[in-house]
């Protein structure tokens, strides 16, 4: 392991069941135990639990906490919640970017809104403090508090469709917990001496942060939690699951899942270019004919007038193989398009007749066996309809994929909670 790379509480867990480690984002975490195909079926099939605590947060707090927020944050704060697009409140979450004033991407974030005067921005493995500094930079005269929580959270996520059902082994209250729990919501905290602490415990009377959000597109949770309490709730949770066949997974199984969500990864699929024409609009607040937004926030002018636009992607291919970065998108005649930013295999997708299945799917035909199908993000120099096709080259192999608007079918991270217990 590379001098100066981190671990997090759990790193002697991983280390005593075999795993596969590697530094990521300046930790040494792990990338799979069993395997990444054993382990994404998992989650789709019954449940995934994944050491998430090299994530980062930032606590902004204050009268001008949420001003601050919004002239950051990429998404309307005023106007983000549900199809109504609600105001942000206590209790609610939402996903968005920072940029710089040309309009690239800082990081992406989810923004947890604690109560009038207090937000959480969750931020990725090492941009804890780049974000702080960000938020600094900007505050001005305005009334608020920054503060940088490093390596000084505990994160845990569970996901997939028995998450709930095994939740409800290991909490006080599940009942209360789960209540209205919407996608995109959360309860409790980590902080014993919250209010919010005893709207979420542990049976053995841990407090947590409760958010009914993940980075799989698949059902579940992510758990907030003080650092000393790491170990003893991931091994609560972990014992908890075993009859509903919960698997610890590593970061190739979070990456295919991911990939097959058509979720991004930060610095790879966003990153140093202007944060437009992707797949991703949800994250921008643009107005009703698309021809503006409906806030300024920082790069919001670089965004509409980008003078030579790239545009981003998904794809999927005609089976599981993959090209590995650097690799060159060309059109059909050998003309280079652009380069591919993500590609992966999401090992529980599949045709059949033509027509996308998941492993998952309720429809699907009882033979269905899926080998899986690569899948991913391009960034080209023009735009593609859904359908087109094009092609993807590296050192070792040409691959013809598709572009199209969704991925893995018949997600379940919007499911209600009712049917998931």
């Amino acid at each position: 392991m590379e001098q100066g790379v981190k671990k997090t509480a759990l790193h002697s867990w991983h280390v005593a069941q075999g795993a596969s480690m590697a530094d990521f984002g300046g930790y040494e975490m792990p990338l799979w135990y069993s395997s990444a195909k054993n382990e994404h079926l998992s989650v789709l099939q019954h449940a995934g639990l994944f050491d998430t605590s090299h994530m980062a947060a930032v606590m902004v707090t204050g009268p001008g906490a949420r001003d601050l927020l919004q002239y950051c944050f990429t998404n309307d704060l005023d106007a983000c919640v549900g199809q109504l697009k609600k105001p942000l409140s206590p209790g609610r979450c939402v996903y968005g970017a920072y940029l710089n004033a040309q309009g690239e991407v800082i990081d992406d974030s989810i923004i947890n809104q604690l109560s009038e005067d207090r937000y959480m921005a969750v931020v990725n493995a090492g941009m804890g403090a780049v974000v702080a500094d960000h938020f600094n930079a900007q505050a001005g005269d305005r009334d608020v508090s920054i503060n940088d929580l490093t390596d000084k959270l505990g994160k845990i996520d569970i996901q997939g469709p028995m998450a709930a059902k095994i939740l409800s082994k290991v909490l006080a209250a599940p009942e209360s917990a789960f209540d209205k729990l919407f996608y995109f919501s959360f309860k409790g905290h980590f902080d014993p001496t919250s209010p919010l602490a005893d709207a979420v415990r542990l049976s053995d009377g841990t407090p947590i942060l409760l958010s009914r959000t993940g980075y799989t597109g698949e059902f579940g949770f992510e758990i907030f939690v003080s650092p000393d309490q790491v170990v003893q709730t991931w091994e609560m949770i972990y014992a908890a699951g075993q009859e509903y066949g919960l698997t610890a997974c590593g970061l190739a199984a979070r990456d295919s899942l991911r990939g097959g969500a058509v979720l991004p990864l930060s610095h790879q699929d966003i990153g140093h270019w202007p944060f437009i024409h992707h797949p991703w609009p949800f994250a921008l607040p643009f107005n009703a004919d698309q021809s503006g937004f409906t806030k300024s926030f920082i790069g919001d002018q670089a965004l509409l007038t980008v003078d030579r636009p790239e545009y981003t992607y998904a794809f999927v291919g005609g089976d599981l193989r993959k090209v590995t970065t650097p690799a060159t998108v060309l059109d059909a005649e050998g003309n280079a398009l652009g380069i591919v930013l993500t590609c992966v295999s999401d090992m529980g997708i599949g045709y059949h007749q033509g027509r996308l299945l998941s492993i998952a799917s309720p429809d699907k035909p009882q033979d269905f066996s899926p080998r899986g199908l690569c899948c991913g993000f391009i960034k080209v120099k023009a735009p593609l309809k859904p359908g087109a096709t094009v092609v993807l080259k590296d050192q070792r192999r040409t691959l013809n994929v598709t572009i199209v608007t969704d991925i893995r079918p018949d997600r379940t991270a919007r499911r209600p909670i009712k049917e998931m217990i």
